[in-house]
């Protein structure tokens, strides 16, 4: 059912004027108390908000929904195409899915934006002029969630990485740094180890860097960029990264700024978005009237930006900031010395709204920009490449040698296909390899053309047939080709 928060005051011109539908989740934990806060705030602010409430999470898991959300919810999603969500709690033991990356991957919310500021001197922080948003991938990379257990020892999980997925997060990051003003952008990657998938995602930045020549670009690897993110995060402003380091970075910085209770989130694609707080439910601290709203808010007004009730989301950074400025802190915040007063949820959110139409003394005065829009997919007009099948990786399990292995492996392949490498967890071991190498029982095992630069399908098919003949534990196959010549599949570490 759908309930109207009609505002206080009339919202600015630019601003929506009919209410703007938008999907509710009060989560578990601390999150249905935030939540209440949150929207007081709003209301008081002028938001006009057209909600309509759902449920998610923990209850929902335990109803039978694998993924902590009823199939009743997504028709309310597709109705308002934005959530505004507060923590949730998933179930501990197997069988539950993620119910952040199910949203995410459903809705295609391929970015995560998430603005990371400090407010020095009123939270202690080691980073006074710390101001940087991070731009994760939101889809893709390990969060594929492609995962397998494959002998007794050895388990996998699948990188994914695609030309499209960083071509839009890297376009969307660019087009974020120039609707606020922001004049660098700054890519992390591991791409001297994983060249080809970590490769792809630093060649497209490059790539798409030239078409904003106004915008200072850099490139680091991803260990050294959060080691200088930790102790300078003053040097960056705009950093794009695929999605498991994105996820990482951002709650360091979210950390270092003062605390991870202020860092909001917004979760974008071209058709939906989502909104909430970085931080979980925090379930020991739920009914206390102990928890810190902040970051659910401060995501809030990032969500009346992108309804286009501008000056709403104005008021509400406003009034917040004086707030902090005025020492009216949670306790997670609190200090001696720093602080004037400790307050539960529901009074630090009545001192916002008492706040209402005020702005902060020092820290900056809020500015929201138009949301920019996510980019199109470019147009797919590059020629396919010329695409050969040169040999394939048979991944087995072994409990003995190499050279036990390598001896069964040798004969086979019918002239037509050769054994040259096998590798244990991606070190060479045959042949020269290094009897210190410590081996588990999965193997990599390499068999090429041999004596001819392509081969066919028919003659892998060969292959399984008499490793299958000859009792040889087959667990995955990986074909290689080449594109255009070049080889489109590791050569690994010893090789």
């Amino acid at each position: 059912m759908n309930q109207l928060f009609v505002p206080t005051e009339p919202s600015a011109r630019d601003d929506a004027q009919q209410a703007a539908p938008v999907t509710v989740a009060h989560g578990d934990g601390i999150g249905p108390e935030i939540m209440e806060a949150c929207l007081r705030v709003l209301t008081a602010a002028g938001a006009r908000l057209a909600i309509e409430r759902i449920e998610v999470g923990q209850d929902v898991y335990k109803a039978g929904h694998g993924a902590g959300i009823a199939p009743e919810a997504w028709d309310s999603l597709r109705r308002t195409r934005v959530l505004y969500k507060a923590p949730i709690t998933t179930p501990q033991g197997g069988g539950y899915k993620s119910l952040n990356v199910t949203i995410r991957k459903t809705l295609g919310l391929y970015a995560n934006v998430r603005p990371v500021s400090a407010y020095a001197p009123f939270v202690e922080t080691r980073h006074p002029d710390m101001d940087v948003v991070i731009i994760r991938e939101n889809e893709e990379d390990l969060y594929a969630g492609i995962e397998h257990r494959q002998t007794d020892e050895v388990y996998q999980c699948l990188k994914l990485i695609t030309r499209p997925g960083c071509e839009r997060i890297v376009r969307h990051a660019f087009a974020y740094a120039r609707a606020h003003g922001r004049r660098k952008v700054t890519c992390f990657t591991k791409d001297n180890i994983m060249k080809l998938t970590d490769g792809l995602f630093h060649r497209v930045f490059d790539e798409i860097a030239e078409d904003y020549p106004d915008i200072e670009t850099e490139h680091m690897i991803v260990d050294i960029g959060a080691a200088m993110l930790a102790d300078t995060p003053h040097a960056f402003d705009v950093i794009v990264v695929p999605n498991l380091y994105g996820d990482i970075i951002s709650d360091i910085a979210a950390q270092i700024s003062g605390s991870v209770g202020l860092a909001p989130s917004a979760n974008l694609g071209t058709d939906f978005a989502m909104f909430e707080a970085v931080h979980g439910s925090a379930p020991r601290l739920a009914g206390l009237d102990m928890a810190n709203p902040s970051g659910l808010l401060l995501a809030g007004a990032m969500m009346m930006a992108h309804l286009g009730q501008i000056r709403v989301a104005e008021r509400v950074r406003n009034a917040w900031a004086r707030t902090i400025e005025d020492g009216v802190h949670t306790f997670d915040i609190y200090r001696e010395g720093r602080s004037r007063r400790a307050v539960g949820t529901a009074d630090f959110a009545q001192a916002v709204i008492d706040r209402m139409g005020h702005r902060p003394r020092s820290l900056p005065v809020a500015r929201y920009a138009a949301a920019p829009a996510m980019p199109a997919p470019p147009p797919r007009n590059r020629q396919p490449a010329r695409k050969e099948l040169v040999g394939i990786d048979v991944f087995v399990q072994h409990v003995g040698t190499t050279e036990a292995l390598a001896d069964m492996l040798r004969p086979l392949g019918r002239g037509r296909l050769s054994l040259g490498m096998i590798s244990n967890r991606g070190v060479k071991v045959w042949p020269d390899g290094m009897p210190e190498t410590f081996c588990t029982d999965h193997w990599r095992c390499r068999f090429t053309a041999a004596g001819r630069a392509s081969i066919r399908k028919a003659d892998i098919i060969d292959l399984l047939s008499e490793l299958a003949l000859h009792g040889v534990d087959f667990i995955k196959t990986e074909h290689l080709y080449t594109f255009d010549g070049t080889p489109g599949f590791s050569v690994g570490q010893g090789q």
